[in-house]
Parts: structure tokens; sequence; C-alpha cells
């Protein structure tokens, strides 16, 4: 590398990582945690949630197709986040990626549009965790709990409590060490594979081939419709991504763990959403709980309440794990300056406390809130906008910095890249007018953050306005 080069390169990284002073995270996660953490976010959200709204609305029966596709594009899109992940293993994600090959400007769009990514997937799961808990009550112990408390102002309700209980007894955990995190995932993705298995094994007896017919109701924009939604149930990748700077080895476990954790999840959601819809017509599995409604709706006995008991324990764990993720992202920017640095200021146990009850709460108001449905697209639009910069930084950063030693390479340059960002924008085309719409004024707010208050402090900014680092939590 070149003397210019390698200025180039520092200038572009966000230096608070290995700055004197600055709040760090402690390198406690291995291979087997970090790959655990991918496909717990992964399993226990989209599966649980998203397959029966996206069965529902967009694809029918061919939503097995559809998980394939997000799949195939989550795949390219990990091959991509393997090559930068390893050449920049610190906290932050794309978010992090995007800062080391585009700068900051672009790097704190990606950023924003990731916490709308990461918290509005943490709300849609609280949602989730609520209907398939008091499904359960009602079902396992006759207790119904009132409509007030359950649904949101623009469901008829007041709030949904269960929601926000979730939320609030996840940030109590994710304020500890990150090795307990790690130890509770690791016992929670046994009980949750079991869960799939159990589905796939209990539910195939009562799968009737006439509910896949018709098996593509909403024809081929409805498969790519459904993929869309069903991107929503990949986002554990991501959240490898953003533990890099807590792994002990990053530049060989982050890859490793990023592209196993989608091929395990790509299998399991393309199972297990061809037994759902065999077992009952695919248009009544749109609700919050469809593994819930499926396995009542056979009657089954017994074991679909340990199946329904099951699935609350497997949502909670989504929960926590993208909950931390989402911590951790914008822990990265609180770092770089581009937001107020004083919440980067880490405890005793070396975790960002401020930032997971600052998020956490933001997180319990909108599961409170707001409807499971209008939650899900900004999901989508958020992650997809971020995937589709990470494709483009692979691209730049080949060609900027070809000599730059890469531990991984994304391999078939620049079709795997090129592919990828292709299928994130196809993706992106079959979201609804309204959701691009909020994501635009999502954006707009994003810019004025940053034009208003980022620029002026950032690590590039001259002179530095917070030069003191946080102390405390």
């Amino acid at each position: 590398m070149t003397t210019a080069s390698a200025r180039r390169w520092r200038r572009r990284l966000p230096d608070t990582a290995t700055e004197a002073g600055a709040p760090t995270l402690a390198r406690r996660l291995g291979r087997l945690d970090l790959t655990a953490m991918g496909v717990g976010t992964i399993v226990g959200a989209g599966i649980f949630v998203i397959t029966g709204v996206a069965a529902a609305e967009k694809a029918g029966p061919a939503i097995m197709l559809s998980f394939a596709l997000a799949g195939t594009v989550c795949v390219l899109v990990a091959l991509c986040y393997s090559e930068l992940a390893a050449m920049v293993p610190v906290s932050g994600s794309a978010y992090t990626y995007t800062y080391a090959t585009l700068g900051e400007a672009p790097a704190f769009l990606v950023g924003w549009n990731l916490l709308l990514e990461f918290v509005i997937a943490g709300a849609a799961v609280a949602i989730g965790w609520s209907a398939t808990t008091v499904s359960a009550l009602d079902s396992l112990f006759g207790i119904t709990v009132p409509h007030a408390l359950v649904a949101g102002p623009g469901e008829g309700g007041v709030v949904n409590l269960p929601a926000v209980l979730i939320v609030a007894a996840v940030v109590a955990v994710l304020v500890g060490e990150v090795t307990f995190t790690a130890r509770i995932t690791k016992a929670l993705v046994l009980v949750t594979i079991g869960v799939l298995v159990l589905v796939i094994a209990v539910g195939t007896p009562h799968v009737s081939v006439d509910n896949w017919t018709p098996f593509a109701p909403f024809g081929l924009g409805g498969i790519i419709g459904g993929a869309a939604i069903a991107f929503f149930a990949f986002l554990g990748f991501d959240v490898v991504a953003a533990s890099a700077e807590e792994a002990r080895n990053p530049r060989r476990d982050v890859p490793f763990a990023i592209i196993g954790t989608v091929l395990i999840a790509t299998v399991l959601y393309a199972l297990v959403s061809a037994v759902l819809t065999g077992m009952v017509p695919f248009v009544t599995l749109n609700n919050s709980a469809p593994i819930a409604a499926a396995f009542g709706a056979v009657r089954i006995g017994w074991i679909g309440d340990v199946i329904v008991i099951a699935s609350i324990i497997a949502l909670t764990k989504g929960l926590l794990l993208i909950v931390y993720a989402q911590v951790r992202l914008m822990f990265a920017m609180c770092r770089d300056r581009l937001l107020p640095y004083s919440l980067a200021a880490t405890g005793k146990r070396a975790t960002p406390v401020r930032l997971t009850l600052l998020l956490g709460a933001l997180g319990a108001v909108i599961a409170g809130l707001l409807p499971i449905d209008i939650v899900v697209e900004l999901v989508n639009i958020g992650a997809l906008s971020a995937f589709a910069v990470v494709c483009v930084g692979v691209l730049v950063l080949r060609r900027v910095e070809p000599e730059r030693e890469r531990p991984f390479r994304t391999p078939l340059v620049p079709v795997v890249p090129v592919l990828a960002l292709i299928g994130c924008l196809l993706l992106a085309t079959t979201l609804d007018a309204l959701t691009w719409v909020r994501f635009g004024v999502w954006v707009l707010v994003g810019i004025a953050v940053y034009l208003g208050y980022g620029r002026k402090r950032s690590t590039l900014a001259e002179p530095r306005l917070d030069a003191a680092p946080p102390t405390g939590s």
C-alpha cells in the first residue's frame, strides 16, 4: 500500500475505536457464540412472526419460494458483509463499513437507516411475543387479557402492555456482561431449533396438498413481494456483524458466522413455511402468531401447547439479540461523535448502559402503540437500503484499495456484489408507496440531524467540540 493510500484509509476509518480513553467493548465472543447469536436472532424473529403475514397477503403457499429467494439475496449480501467485517472488525456493522469505504456522510445515513431497521424490528418481535403469549394464556389457562391491554390505539386498544413488559425484561438482561447474554442465547437456540424440528415433525402428518392449491395465487409478483417481507427474517447475520468488536477472532469467526447463519436459516424457513401452509389455508395465517394459529386449527392436543410455549421462548431470545445489535450500532455512531458522545459511556461491565436504556424505552413505546403490519415493512426498507450500500462499498474498496489485506474475500467480484445489489433493489420495489413515504421522512430527519449536529461534532470535525471521553454509565 502506498503512503498516500494508507493515509486515505486511516482518514476514512472511524478512529475512535482505538483512541486513548474512548469507550470500548470487551472481546469475549467465540465462533459458536457468534453463530448462535445469528441463528438465534433469525429463527426467533421471522419464523414466529412474519410467516403468516407474508403468506396471507403476498405469496400464498409459494411463501416457501419467497424465503428461498430472500435467503439467496441474503447469502450474496452476506458474502459482501464478510469481506468488510474481516477488514474492519469493530462495532457498527454496515455503518462502520460505509465509513471505511464511502466516508462520513453516507455512513451516517446508513447508520440512521439501520437504527430504523433494528428499533422497529425489535418492536415487531415484541408485538409477536405479546400475541403468542396472550394466545397461550387463553388456551392453556383460560386467562383472557382485555383487548385494551394487548393492542395499540390504531387497533382499538390502549397499549400493548405485554410487548412493553418483555422489552423491559430484555433491557434488564442486556445491561449485564455480554458473556451472560451469550450463555442465555446458546441455551435458547437449542430450544428454538428443537421447536422447529417439532413443528416439522408434528405438522407434516397434518399437511394437505389441497392447501397448496393454488400454489402461487398472487403470481410471480406475489413471490417477490413475499420475499421482501420475508427479508425481515434474515436480520440475524447483521447482528453478527454488529458483534465484531466483541469477537475474540473477528477476522476469522465473523465471516464464518455470517454465512453459516444465513444458510441454516434459509433451510429452516423453507421447511417450516411449507408445513404451515400445508396444514391450514394460507388466508388463516394472517396474524402475528401464525404457528399458534395453525396448530390450534388442527387440534393436535398437548403438543401444540408445547410448541406455543417454546415459541414464546424463541421470540424472547430473538428480541434480546435485536436490541443488543441496535445498541452496538448506536454505540459506534456515538463514539464517532455523529450522535451524542456521552451516550457511548460504558459501565463496569463494559456495556453501554445508557444506550441500552434509551433504545429499550423507544422500542417499548413503538411496540406498545403500533400495529405489526406497519412495523414490518419499515424494518425491511431500512435493512435493504443499508445492505445495498454495503454491496457498493465492496465494489468501491476493491477499486480504491485493491492491495488492501482481505482476510476474507467476496468471491466472483463484481458479479456477487452486483447481483446482491440488484436483489436488494428488486425487493425494495415491492414495498408499499406509504412505506417509501415514511422512509423518506426518516431519511430527511436523518439528513437534518447530520447537518445540524453530527457534521459539526464528529471525529473529522475541526476543532473537536467534545473531546473529553465520557465516564461512568
